[in-house]
Parts: C-alpha cells; sequence; structure tokens
C-alpha cells in the first residue's frame, strides 16, 4: 500500500464524518436488534395468551361446587306429618311439601310463608305407601289403604298481578281425580311407571308374600283432557324375605324386591304374563344395612345408602351369554353416619345425601366427583330434594326444620377420571374410552373421553408419516444429490406446489372418491407396495445391463425423468392385478374375507385412506426441508471425501446424511406436526368413528377433527363448550413438548454432527 492511498484511508476512518457513519451504523444495529427483540417477545406473548385465554375457559370445569344457605325456617304445615316429597319451581321461589296426611302445602322459599293449601281426593282413604312415577314429568302416585291408587301431578301457575310475576303451587290429576282400584286391602308398597301409551303398576298388599303386577293402557277421552286406563296384562312375583323399597325401572322391564338387609330379587318383567327371577343377590357387604335405595335420573341405575356413610350404584349389564345381571358399578363414600336420604338431579347424573350427622354432600355418579360437603344442622338431616335445574336444594331437618341452599355447580360431570380413564356408563357391558357429547334424551350420560381423540390424532399422524416420509426423504436425498441442477429447478418448485392445493379438495377427492376406489381394489393397493418397489430395482437392474453407449444418451443427473412412466406402469399394472388375486385369493370379496374370515373389521373410510391421502399433503412440506439441509451441506465436505476415495454413495451415507441430519429431523418433526393438526382431510375421510382401534382399516376421530365439527353446536360456557377447548389446549401442550423435545434433539445432532 503507497502513502498516498495510506493517507487516504486514515482520513476515511478519522474525523467526524467518520464518526457520523459509525453512529448510524450503531444506531441502525440497536434498532434492528431492538426491533427483532420485540418480534421474538411478541410471539412468545401472543402464544402465552393463547395458551392463558384457553387455561381461562377450561379451568372452570374442575372448579367445585359452592352451596350458600339462603333462608332456614320452620316447616310449613303439619310439623308432625312426615314428609313424603317436596317440589321446587326452576326459580327457586315456591315450593310445595306433599305429607302422610295427604295435604298439599304450597309456601315461598324465601321464608317459609304458607301461600296455599290443598288436601288431594282420598275419599277418606289413607295414604299408605308412597312413590315418585316420573320425576321428570313430576308424576307423583299415592297408595290408598283401600287397595287403591291416585296419582297426581304437581306443577306452577304463573301470573303477573301488578306485573310482578307471583308463582302459585297446584295438583292435577292426568287420570282424573277417580281412585284407580287395584286391590281390595291395603297397600304397602308401590312403584309404578309409564310410558306413552302404557303404565305399570307393582304392589303389594299387607300380610301378603305375592306383589301383582299390572299393566295398563292409556286411551285418551272423548271428553276431557284426561286419559282412560284400560286394564290389560296382569301376573305376580313371590318375595323370597321382606320388602322394604320395590322398584321399577324406567323401561319397565327390570323390577327390584329389596330388603333392609341389602338381600335383593331382580325379576325380567319383560314378559308380563311371565316374570322371570334373574337374580337373588346381597348389594352390599356383610356388616351394613340398607337405610335409602331409589334410581338415579333415567331410573336404569340404583343407588343405594348404608348405615356405614356409603352409597353404592348398581346397575343390569349384559353379561357373555348376552344376558343381564345387575353388576356394582361404584360406590361413594360420604362419611361414618347412615344415610337418611338421596336426592337426583332432574338433568344429569348427579345426586345429593343427607345423614344422620346433619351433613349435605353433593355427587356426580359418571364423574365420580364430590362437588362439596355442607353442615346443616347438628340434627339428623332427613329429607333432601334438588331444584329441577340443580342449582337450589331444600334439605329438612329431624328437628323440624327446612334450610333452603342456592348452588353453584355448573361442570359436574367432567373430571380427570371421566376425562383421560376408562368409565362404566349405563348401558355399557364393560368400563370403556367413550366419546359421545350429545344426544336426545334428558338422562342421556355425557361421555367426555378425550383418550379416544388423542389416540385417533396420533394414529392419523403415524399412518400418513409412514407414507410420507420414506417418499419425502428419499425424493429429497436423490434430488439434492444425485439430480443435476438445471433438473432440480423443475423438480423441487413442483413438488412444493403441491402443498399449495387446499386441503380441503384433497379432503374431498379422498372421501367420495379414493375411499370407495380403494375398497373396490383392495388387494391392488396392497400389490402397490410390493409391485412398485421391485419394478423400480428390476428396471435399475435392466438399464445397468444396457450398452454403455445407450446409457450415456441420457445423463446421469436427468435419468430420474426416466422413472416417471416406469412408476405409472408398474402402478397402472398393479391395480389392474386387482381382480385376480382376489378371486384366486379372498374368494371375489377381500373385504368380506377381512371381515368374516379374518374378524377384522373393515370400515370404508379408514386409516389407509388417511396414510394415503394426508401423506400426499405432508410430502412437500418434508422434502421441501429436507432437500434444502441436503442441497446447502457445504461442497468441501463432499468433495473431500470424494477426493480421499470415497463413492458417491459412501459419501452421502458417511458425510451428507449425518451433516444434514439436524435439518431432516427438523422436516420430519415438521411433518409430524403439521399431520396432528391438519383438520379437513381427517374430517372428510376418516369416518369421524372416536374409537381406540390400531386397525389399518378402521377410522379414528383426532381432536382437530371433532372440535371442527361439534364448536359450532357446543352451547357457550357448557361442559360440552370447554371440554372442547380442552381438547385445543391438549393440541396446544402436545405440539409445545414436541417441538420442545424435537429441537433438544435437533441441537444435539448438530453438536454432534457439526465438527465434519
Amino acid at each position: 500500500m503507497n502513502s498516498q492511498t495510506q493517507q487516504a484511508l486514515e482520513q476515511a476512518l478519522k474525523g467526524p464524518e467518520f464518526e457520523r457513519r459509525v453512529k448510524r451504523r450503531n444506531l441502525k444495529d440497536s434498532a434492528s436488534a431492538f426491533g427483532i427483540s420485540i418480534g421474538g417477545v411478541g410471539v412468545i406473548m401472543a402464544v402465552l395468551l393463547i395458551m392463558f385465554f384457553l387455561l381461562y375457559v377450561v379451568l372452570p370445569l374442575f372448579v367445585p361446587a359452592s352451596v350458600d344457605k339462603k333462608s332456614e325456617f320452620i316447616v310449613p304445615g303439619s310439623k308432625a306429618q312426615h314428609t313424603l316429597y317436596y317440589g321446587m319451581d326452576e326459580y327457586q321461589e315456591t315450593a310445595l311439601r306433599f305429607t302422610e296426611s295427604g295435604e298439599m302445602v304450597g309456601f315461598k322459599v324465601a321464608d317459609g310463608q304458607q301461600i296455599s293449601a290443598e288436601r288431594l281426593p282420598l275419599n277418606g282413604e289413607s295414604i299408605t305407601a308412597f312413590t315418585v312415577v316420573s320425576e321428570a314429568d313430576n308424576l307423583l302416585a299415592f297408595g290408598l289403604s283401600g287397595g287403591g291408587v291416585l296419582l297426581a301431578k304437581y306443577g306452577y301457575s304463573v301470573s303477573y298481578p301488578n306485573d310482578v310475576r307471583t308463582i302459585t303451587p297446584k295438583v292435577e290429576f292426568p287420570f282424573g281425580e277417580d281412585i284407580i282400584a287395584l286391590a281390595n286391602s291395603k297397600i304397602v308398597k308401590l312403584a309404578v311407571k309409564q310410558n306413552e301409551s302404557d303404565i305399570v303398576f307393582v304392589y303389594q298388599q299387607a300380610g301378603s308374600s305375592q306383589l301383582q303386577v299390572k299393566q295398563f293402557g292409556k286411551i285418551e277421552s272423548m271428553l276431557s283432557d284426561n286419559l282412560i286406563l284400560e286394564e290389560g296384562y296382569a301376573s305376580s312375583v313371590n318375595a323370597n324375605g321382606n320388602v322394604d323399597w320395590l322398584l321399577l325401572d324406567g323401561s319397565m322391564r327390570n323390577l327390584y324386591l329389596i330388603g333392609k338387609s341389602g338381600v335383593a330379587d331382580y325379576f325380567d318383567l319383560s314378559d308380563l304374563e311371565n316374570p322371570r327371577l334373574v337374580q337373588h343377590l346381597n348389594l352390599l357387604p356383610a356388616g351394613e344395612q340398607l337405610t335409602v335405595a331409589r334410581f338415579l335420573l333415567g331410573d336404569y341405575s340404583l343407588m343405594l345408602g348404608s348405615d356405614k356413610g356409603v352409597v353404592y350404584q348398581w346397575f343390569p349389564v349384559r353379561n357373555q351369554h348376552n344376558e343381564f345381571a345387575l353388576q356394582s358399578i361404584r360406590s361413594f363414600k360420604v362419611g361414618e353416619s347412615p344415610i337418611s336420604a338421596i336426592a337426583i338431579e332432574k338433568g344429569r347424573k348427579g345426586f345429593a345425601t343427607t345423614d344422620d350427622a346433619g351433613a349435605f354432600n353433593l355427587f356426580h355418579s359418571t364423574a365420580e366427583r364430590h362437588l362439596n360437603e355442607s353442615q346443616v344442622s347438628q340434627q339428623p338431616a332427613v329429607f333432601v330434594t334438588l331444584a329441577s335445574r340443580g342449582d337450589g336444594a331444600l334439605v329438612e331437618t329431624a328437628d323440624g326444620e327446612l334450610v333452603h341452599y342456592q348452588i353453584e355447580n355448573h361442570h359436574p360431570d367432567v373430571s380427570v377420571s371421566s376425562l383421560w380413564g376408562k368409565v362404566w356408563y349405563e348401558g355399557y357391558s364393560e368400563p370403556d374410552y367413550v366419546w359421545q357429547s350429545s344426544s336426545a334424551s334428558s338422562d342421556f350420560e355425557p361421555k367426555f373421553s378425550m383418550t379416544p381423540l388423542t389416540f385417533g390424532t396420533l394414529k392419523a399422524a403415524l399412518y400418513s408419516m409412514l407414507f410420507a416420509v420414506p417418499i419425502a426423504v428419499l425424493a429429497a436425498i436423490f434430488t439434492a444429490f444425485f439430480m443435476d441442477k438445471k433438473t432440480r429447478q423443475w423438480v423441487k418448485p413442483s413438488v412444493e406446489l403441491i402443498e399449495a392445493l387446499p386441503t380441503v379438495i384433497l379432503g374431498f377427492l379422498a372421501g367420495l372418491w379414493l375411499a370407495p376406489y380403494m375398497e373396490a381394489h383392495l388387494p391392488g393397493f396392497f400389490s402397490l407396495l410390493i409391485v412398485v418397489p421391485l419394478g423400480i430395482v428390476a428396471f435399475g437392474l435392466m438399464w445397468a445391463h444396457l450398452p454403455e453407449k445407450i446409457r450415456l444418451l441420457v445423463p446421469v443427473g436427468k435419468r430420474a425423468i426416466l422413472m416417471i412412466p416406469v412408476v405409472i406402469i408398474l402402478g397402472w399394472l398393479a391395480l389392474q392385478m386387482s381382480d385376480p388375486l382376489e378371486n384366486t385369493f379372498f374368494d371375489g370379496d377381500m373385504r368380506h374375507w377381512l371381515t368374516y374370515s379374518a374378524g377384522i373389521d373393515f370400515d370404508q373410510r379408514n386409516a389407509m385412506v388417511i396414510g394415503f391421502a394426508m401423506g400426499f399433503a405432508l410430502i412437500p412440506t418434508i422434502f421441501s426441508v429436507t432437500e434444502d439441509a441436503i442441497y446447502n451441506v457445504p461442497s468441501y465436505l463432499i468433495n473431500g471425501s470424494l477426493a480421499l476415495g470415497a463413492s458417491g454413495w459412501q459419501t452421502l451415507v458417511g458425510v451428507v446424511l449425518p451433516t444434514a441430519s439436524p435439518g431432516i429431523f427438523s422436516a420430519i418433526m415438521l411433518g409430524f406436526g403439521r399431520g396432528v393438526g391438519e383438520t379437513m382431510i381427517v374430517l372428510m375421510a376418516s369416518g369421524n368413528t372416536p374409537l381406540m382401534e390400531a386397525n389399518l382399516f378402521e377410522g379414528m376421530r383426532t381432536l382437530a377433527a371433532n372440535l371442527a365439527v361439534e364448536m359450532p353446536e357446543a352451547a357457550v360456557d357448557s361442559s360440552h363448550y370447554r371440554v372442547l377447548f380442552l381438547s385445543g389446549l391438549v393440541l396446544f401442550i402436545f405440539t409445545f413438548v414436541f417441538n420442545t423435545l424435537a429441537e433438544v434433539v435437533r441441537q444435539r445432532m448438530r453438536r454432534k454432527y457439526g465438527s465434519l
């Protein structure tokens, strides 16, 4: 460097102008660093806000119920009279009380002020038996000393005098005020159930060990709104011991005769003329006595309270011989004092208990949740009833006090065990993982198991990755390492262009074209896995044995183009082999053979369809990232390996793949992440069946597809709504954890192979 140049350089690096340039550069660097930091922090904050919002929606699912005492007063009516039943309107403003003398007392819930009083038309007879026909319909039955039965339905009339809502309890008689004559002597035990066309009475007369069963048909009266009963079938059953509780289930086919010792007779009344004893068994452990027995909502499950403070749930289950038998399902430990009363919710599988220690407890049966415990009084709490919406309760104590509770219990039907564990649902032969969020029946058990949805998500991602990863990674290796640059410039964008296809179109094609075509050509699709690879190898061997002059006509980097027609022909040939293979090995119908000979269930929209369709959608993502990782391996590493005498394959295996392995691993993880979150393809082509089956020929339901299907119909803030948000949170956490682990593995691989 001459002196003139040296002098110019020193002038450029000194002086005010140079300092201004340095300041401007430092300012730009600081601004860039600040902007990048703000962007990074913003992304992290956005992710955290999403997570916090999901948690905000989900956390109320696990909040226990709150029970607040609103009022306490003396029992309306005569304290000396035994209470048969309480009813309360949905606004919890008024309630009514039925007593053993046949009096119906209406009163205000706020202070116990009596607002009405009626007597049932007993025609001089006394009430000797009582049963609830239908909690949902407010229908009650009273057995009388003369051998008759009176059916009464309570309700509430609403008026607005002076623009103030006034609710008054009332009693109606849907079958008329006339007593239904069943026997000629006192009825001491009574069970009544009805459906749209029939009503069945089961009763026991004083001094008799037999129980009579009578069925009546309902006929609409031409002269009034009342129904007329026409006697039909009649039969009887013999009791094997004392009958303290007589219970007939909602289907009117299961009859239970239960004694205080816990010994029960279970009769099948499906043939009313010939009742059949199904079981004679003990429902309680040794040393326990039964104190209360009643049905849960739906009149299917028996809820049995014992003198040891435990509530047991039983219901009929089909055994291996396809016959029903009573099965102990679960138990709830309430306390140490005897259970005195059980009340059920009218819209959910929840129930409340009171005991001789004066405690009030709230449970949910399916979720096995103990939601709340409150001390009502130091005296025994002898009766409890729940409001129609489950948001209130009336508790009567032994000293004649009536306590009104306000209840906040929004999501009792969700628990960790019901979300992730096996649950024994009513009507199921064994505990199972089930997702079934809605039903037309009000006594339905919501089934919110997340396990089949999570399993389906992993199943869909796994089968699609099995199809996509080998094709994408091997294609990327060939394109980046063996293909010439000019051909690569055409191939890579063409493959990446597939990613622009809307997944809804792929799902549409998979569901409406690929699934039925695959079902009709199953052997052909399986032969693809054999014919195409073997055909490619055979073509390669044949090409290697061609004269060198012919082989040199096609440059090495362009020879992959020759495989396009070969693969097409081989694929066509494999599919053409479908019918011959099906006729030869599967008696002309592979689906029938799979189902009836191999015992493998087959659904047209299955995991195999998802593997092909979603795998096709994942190939561009995996291919593009893998190809970039391999292509960007430093050329000096490749040239050095080749210069040392290694072949192209040896260089690929020993140098290129280890160096590019972090990028290849990232590509696979990106593909898996997209597979987990894919919605439309799975929604349209999987059948959306929430099954816990790894069977390739059965469908699945994924978390993402379930969100897309059910979120529009979920009531805001309902348990269903919040569980759907929980599934979104599960997806979020799963993706976060899996990507974090993937990044840790990738960094380890980078450190391990970075020195090559």
